[in-house]
């Protein structure tokens, strides 16, 4: 083999083909003694090629390779004798088959290898729906598309997600959430630490007592927060692995012929490079069309990431942001503020449990010009939303750490029997918080976000930290489908009602005055009398009117949503409508069956709503 070398370019990180070559260009003091070694693919030969010092710009080692087809090799780096996988590497060797037990017997080396799949993006457009708009869907590939009720190659797989589209659709979700789908390390080995000698137990001839054989405790990184290979789609998602990248970009692109958005979740701990977070988020965005960002980790350069221009029309998801971060002059509004503030107030208010009806309300109407809030009440860790009603106490034995990992604060209820139960009584109860807590999440200001299965009821047998469940814990169970249809087309009507009244989902925060002299306030509170309420620390039911005249949207009806939490029936006064407009039932969640072309009813009185106990009813004034 005729290996010819020459200095790079110093332009791209990682291995860049270019013509009949290869230049590898990655991090390495002018000091280090840096080679690249070649893997051949079938016969696994390696072949070193030193990288002269003088191969150096800053601290960065660049070097031309020529005289072999990069397409018949994988690589990986030695600096100063430690074996380095290339962090920028688009593809992963050795990890193409999910949890492999024989990549730990066996000693299975990982190698970076070189991505020269093709792919077609004829007519692909972002659909960059608007904040007012956005409804979304968070899972994980592997255990939303296991499938329980059917076998084949899709399970587990990008393409598996894909078959769901239309679905998700039905639902009405506008923004898919997908947890890691870069590459990582699911199969983590503990690192043994060295024993101290005065403690350490040395085996003597004649010894009648032996050491306890030691058992190697594999645990599953089934969520995929870790270190990762930033650069490389997880092959192992893939129907077939040598060819994950194209078939994640088939996802994202039918995603985006149902105008739905495709929004990543990425874990970076804190010793990465924070140029190399910026590259990879580029990196995603310019190869793969993803449609934002949920960012995990903490000290992350999230002043830069807003301000790459590259990014500026791609979705930003953080716990926090500057104030003055993002102008309010900026014509694309592309940050959003994601953390777990609403479902505590959620839970504690629908639970009895020290629930404040202040900070409740304080969160359903929460929004800022500049940035979108992100709304849930259970995503992957915690409960799910059936179990929130289902358990009192976490149920996490199944993850071998005694039942002491997960949050103990899960303000939950079990309602009277700790897990599923045939007693009617409880059942119903249960059901009616789900559909509280459904109907309260999307008439909230903020965007609402819904954990794959909630929709069905999906449990988790009380498990609120299924981070090492790869089984049908962590799965989504699809024979949940045809048991809870009730459900579905419950959150089919909310999800539709609010697509139809933008104006519970303004993108601006409420005045809470008549300012635009329409005669009634943009919204106003109400208790036992109109437009008189108060927040003391024991009320529990409350009104909100939205006047319609400052809708945004052709749809100018007036909504008032009325909100019962206590146990006991609750009345409310109804304000007086303009232009003779009238009182209409548009969603009650005592209602078990929903029916999605019913017509909203008209209400009986017009001064005030009687309500049912532990309840949420959406009124419309026309």
């Amino acid at each position: 083999m005729g290996i010819v070398v020459r200095e790079g370019d110093y332009a791209k990180m990682g291995a860049v083909p270019k013509g009949n070559s290869v230049i590898f260009t990655f991090a390495g003091e002018k000091e280090d003694t840096c080679v690249i070694v070649l893997v051949e693919q079938q016969t696994k030969k390696e072949l070193e090629i030193e990288v002269p010092d003088s191969y150096c710009l800053g601290s960065l080692r660049s070097i031309q390779v020529t005289g072999f087809n990069y397409k018949d090799y994988d690589y990986y780096f030695r600096i100063n004798g430690q074996e380095q996988i290339d962090p920028y590497a688009q593809v992963i060797r050795g990890r193409e088959l999910w949890n492999d037990a024989d990549r730990v017997k066996q000693n299975y080396k990982v190698y970076g290898g070189f991505c020269s799949d093709k792919f077609d993006w004829t007519d692909d457009v972002q659909p960059e729906i608007p904040k007012s708009e956005m409804i979304m869907y968070k899972l994980h590939v592997r255990g939303f598309s296991m499938d329980r009720p059917r076998k084949g190659r899709s399970m587990g797989t990008f393409s598996g997600v894909a078959e769901k589209v239309e679905y998700l659709k039905s639902l009405g979700v506008t923004t898919v959430e997908l947890m890691p789908v870069y590459e990582f390390d699911e199969i983590q080995v503990p690192v043994k630490e060295p024993v101290p000698e005065y403690v350490r137990w040395e085996t003597k001839k004649g010894d009648i007592i032996q050491p306890p054989a030691e058992e190697e405790k594999i645990r599953l990184n089934y969520w995929g927060y870790g270190p990762g290979n930033y650069f490389a789609v997880k092959a192992s998602y893939a129907k077939r692995p040598s060819m994950a990248a194209n078939e994640f970009k088939q996802l994202v692109k039918t995603l985006h012929r149902n105008q739905m958005e495709c929004v990543m979740e990425i874990y970076f701990p804190e010793d990465v490079n924070h140029n190399l977070i910026l590259d990879a988020l580029r990196y995603w965005v310019r190869e793969f069309h993803v449609d934002g960002f949920h960012l995990l980790g903490e000290n992350l350069p999230v002043t830069a990431i807003v301000q790459d221009v590259l990014l500026s029309r791609t979705k930003i998801f953080y716990t926090y942001f500057d104030q003055n971060v993002q102008r309010e002059d900026k014509k694309y509004k592309n940050l959003y503020i994601y953390k777990e503030e609403y479902q505590y107030p959620a839970r504690k208010i629908l639970n009895h449990i020290n629930g404040d009806m202040k900070d409740f309300i304080d969160q359903q109407r929460k929004q800022q010009k500049s940035f979108g809030y992100v709304n849930f009440i259970s995503s992957n860790n915690g409960f799910t939303l059936a179990d929130i009603f289902m358990y009192n106490d976490r149920h996490n034995e199944a993850n071998g750490e005694d039942n002491l990992d997960g949050t103990a604060w899960n303000f939950s209820s079990n309602y009277g029997v700790e897990g599923p139960t045939r007693k009617k009584y409880i059942v119903a109860s249960r059901s009616r918080q789900w559909r509280n807590a459904i109907l309260m999440l999307f008439m909230a200001q903020g965007v609402p976000m819904i954990w794959s299965g909630d929709e069905m009821c999906n449990s988790q047998s009380g498990n609120n930290n299924a981070y090492c469940q790869d089984n049908e814990i962590g799965w989504l169970n699809w024979k949940n489908l045809r048991t809870h249809t009730r459900e579905v087309n419950f959150l089919k009507k909310v999800t539709r009602f609010r697509k139809e009244h933008p104006l519970i989902a303004q993108v601006e925060p409420f005045h809470f005055n008549d300012y635009k002299t329409y005669g009634f306030p943009d919204v106003s509170y109400h208790g036992e009398s109109a437009w008189i309420s108060n927040f003391d620390l024991g009320r529990m039911s409350l009104g909100m009117l939205y006047c319609g005249a400052y809708s945004q949207n052709e749809n100018k009806e007036d909504i008032y949503i009325a909100y019962n939490f206590f146990s006991a029936e609750s009345v409310l006064a109804l304000p007086k409508l303009a232009k003779r407009r009238k009182w209409y039932m548009a969603i009650d969640s005592t209602q078990e069956e929903v029916s999605l072309e019913e017509e909203p009813q008209l209400l009986k009185g017009q001064k005030y709503l009687a309500m049912e106990p532990q309840s949420i009813c959406v009124l419309i004034g026309k």
